[in-house]
């Protein structure tokens, strides 16, 4: 008979705080490493079914896992050769119309504010081009901090193809080792759990994709009906910032916002980009990623919107988009044992049946 300790609970409290200590120092330390090992792990995931595909046509796996990975590389280069592109065109633009169009919305905003509380900003006349041009000038004596920062951000990139490789090459290893951490009778269970994680974020990677793709045609064909310049562009990115809940489609409608401020003449357009993103957004939180992306990831807004901050605050934009697969990775893991099961139940939905069913019956 195997005799088991049980701990009072607020010792149990104290580990577990000293253990999400440890854990947020270890991440921030081991962001480096940490930041594409997890990004690689995701992407392993979603190039795991196109690894089977190859292997199904007796491939070896070394060879499949090789071919997966160069074909995320490829598409990876493709994106961003096109939005450098696509910078490259629009920065003309910008130099053409920046500064009379600047300088006309700064006189009517200093004419505005003088009219309308009786302060006058100094900018009567616009912007001077020497102020703009020393405010530039000011931020030259961190180019040696930005180069590091360049060369730590290429070396994390090239790090990423590399661990998708070896996670697609050793993945059915690792979930064997999954397993051997934990009782033997149960591996046929644990190995089912698995596998259904897996699922789980391949099927929230590729939803989260179709919304994005979805969104970027939506808000290219708004753009270019008011006939803003680039429009094309500015809608992808819109779509590709959408992975970020909340804060994405806010980022995704500032470019074009202030696109549209320096180059057109009226604030018809600026505006009118404003309103038509938050339409958009509305649909697509009301209906379009419930309708795609199902019950995959059923997080309720709270621990969304906490997961957010805690990630942004560890991480940066990178922990914004890891956390919400990492949530739900985590309600799976807490569903698997009873004594975590309310913390399971803490990051989903709320179970509006429940008082119902806990109401006193009546004598």
């Amino acid at each position: 008979m195997r005799h088991t300790t049980k701990f009072p609970p607020y010792v149990k409290a104290v580990y577990i705080s000293l253990l999400i200590i440890i854990i947020i120092f270890v991440m921030i330390m081991a962001k480096p490493i940490l930041v594409p090992l997890m990004l690689g792990g995701y992407i392993a995931m979603l190039l795991t079914s196109l690894c089977n595909r190859l292997e199904s046509y007796k491939i070896p796996r070394s060879l499949s896992s090789m071919i997966a990975t160069l074909v995320f590389v490829l598409l990876i280069a493709a994106v961003i050769f096109l939005i450098f592109a696509q910078f490259s065109n629009f920065g003309q633009d910008l130099e053409a119309n920046l500064s009379d169009n600047l300088n006309r919305f700064v006189i009517s905003i200093n004419t505005s504010v003088k009219s309308f509380i009786g302060l006058d900003l100094g900018m009567g006349y616009g912007l001077e081009a020497e102020k703009v041009v020393a405010m530039v000038q000011s931020g030259n004596s961190n180019v040696s901090a930005l180069l590091f920062t360049t060369i730590g951000t290429l070396s994390n990139a090239l790090l990423l193809p590399v661990f998708v490789f070896f996670m697609l090459l050793y993945r059915d290893h690792l979930a064997v080792v999954v397993t051997k951490i934990f009782e033997k009778q149960r591996n046929k269970i644990l190995m089912e759990h698995v596998v259904a994680i897996r699922q789980i974020v391949h099927a929230y990677l590729i939803g989260a994709g179709k919304v994005m793709l979805i969104l970027g045609i939506i808000c290219s064909a708004i753009l270019y009906l008011l006939g803003i310049k680039h429009a094309l562009f500015f809608g992808m990115i819109a779509g590709l910032l959408n992975i970020i809940p909340y804060l994405g489609p806010f980022l995704g409608a500032i470019m074009p916002f202030l696109y549209a401020l320096v180059t057109k003449d009226s604030l018809f357009y600026p505006f009118a980009v404003i309103i038509s993103f938050t339409l958009v957004q509305l649909i697509e939180g009301t209906w379009l990623t419930p309708k795609i992306t199902g019950s995959n990831v059923s997080l309720n807004a709270f621990m969304t919107f906490l997961g957010l901050l805690i990630g942004g605050a560890i991480w940066g934009i990178v922990g914004m988009i890891l956390i919400i697969p990492t949530i739900a990775i985590l309600k799976k893991l807490f569903e698997l044992n009873p004594d975590t099961k309310p913390y399971a139940y803490l990051f989903g939905e709320e179970d509006t049946r429940w008082f119902k069913r806990k109401k006193p019956l009546e004598k």
